[in-house]
């Protein structure tokens, strides 16, 4: 194929996200976008017209899903390559998209990083699945490429440079009470401070308020500090409101937040690279609502900024939100998504 000029449909129904995928696109010169599309029939009825070299497709689409419309594009444009960009991780979804003819499988999560690499592989005739799916040995074959280095993107340029490998830091502490809480956060947060990097915290009112005088009492000026955003205070609830759809936390919006939020932020480090550090209680409050799937998802999310970027985050949960389900299917889930695990 002649790589001097690519011909991309971009299928996506978020359009926030859809930008998102055309502005990467962008630094590429050879690829041309020749078409964007919000559902899953009309991505086949624009394969057939425009018979694009490559078409970069959703699993979660309106009208016809991804998979569905993938089988189709095969029938009506047998020669455009596939590579599907979605949050659906299972297994068994991404199978199915191999099996079906597709050449790679992009997590959104790691779209900024991951996307041209995809694109590049497969248009060398290869198959490309996310670094986070490789181990499940979802591409069904044995040539499957992964992404060995982290390409870092714009958003997330400032925070640090790109390493070949990069330490993984989630971890969570589920505290008995509020001082075990107040102590594991301001041990974290004055470390992030006195090293010259910034620090987000999201948190209730109430665990905002009793941590200023811990930080104080702790040789921080912590008036200088909010002052110069090197730390900055968010209400949970207000924060998690900005990306939750449905009672789920939709992923591209967290993202877009998460991204806006620390690339803003690292501009207040001291330190070069910049770094930020997070963390607060979003995923405790949902699960202490009751919406135990959504607190995993979220985990999940930030589990990928911390593998991806090298962003230290803290979670805390009570452990009187866990009664009866210490050792649940869903309490293991939420253990499994960080680096280290706390308890006191």
């Amino acid at each position: 194929m002649n790589s001097s000029s690519i011909r991309v449909l971009v299928v996506e129904d978020f359009a926030p996200f859809r930008k998102i995928i055309c502005s990467i696109l962008g630094r590429d010169p050879s690829l041309q976008i020749v078409g964007e599309v919000s559902d899953g029939l009309e991505a086949v009825r624009k394969a057939e017209e425009l018979r694009p070299d490559l078409i970069l497709l959703d699993v979660g689409l309106p009208t016809l899903n991804g998979v569905e419309a993938a089988r189709r594009i095969r029938t009506v444009s047998p020669a455009s390559k596939i590579v599907f960009v979605s949050q659906e991780s299972s297994a068994d979804v991404v199978q199915e998209a191999f099996r079906i003819g597709a050449m790679g499988y992009v997590a959104k999560t790691d779209v900024e990083s991951e996307l041209l690499t995809a694109i590049r592989a497969v248009l060398r005739g290869e198959t490309f699945a996310s670094r986070r799916l490789a181990n499940s040995d979802c591409t069904g074959g044995s040539h499957a490429r992964t992404l060995e280095t982290v390409r870092f993107n714009e958003v997330f340029a400032p925070l640090q440079p790109s390493y070949t490998e990069i330490t993984r830091r989630h971890e969570v502490q589920f505290y008995s009470d509020d001082a075990c809480f107040l102590d594991s956060f301001t041990l974290f947060i004055g470390a992030a401070l006195k090293a010259g990097n910034a620090v987000i915290v999201v948190a209730t009112e109430s665990h905002r308020d009793n941590l200023l005088p811990r930080l104080q009492a702790h040789g921080l000026d912590i008036g200088a500090a909010i002052e110069q955003r090197r730390y900055v205070p968010l209400d949970a609830a207000e924060t998690l409101s900005t990306f939750m759809v449905n009672d789920l936390p939709d992923q591209s919006r967290f993202l877009k937040a998460a991204g806006d939020l620390m690339a803003e932020t690292a501009k207040a480090a001291k330190v070069e690279p910049a770094r930020v550090a997070a963390c607060g209680e979003c995923a405790p409050l949902l699960w202490a609502q009751g919406k135990a799937e959504a607190a995993v998802r979220l985990e999940h999310l930030w589990d990928g900024i911390a593998r991806s970027y090298g962003t230290p985050v803290l979670c805390g949960y009570p452990l009187r939100s866990f009664q009866g389900e210490v050792g649940s299917r869903l309490f293991k889930k939420i253990c499994a998504a960080h680096s280290a695990v706390h308890s006191r």
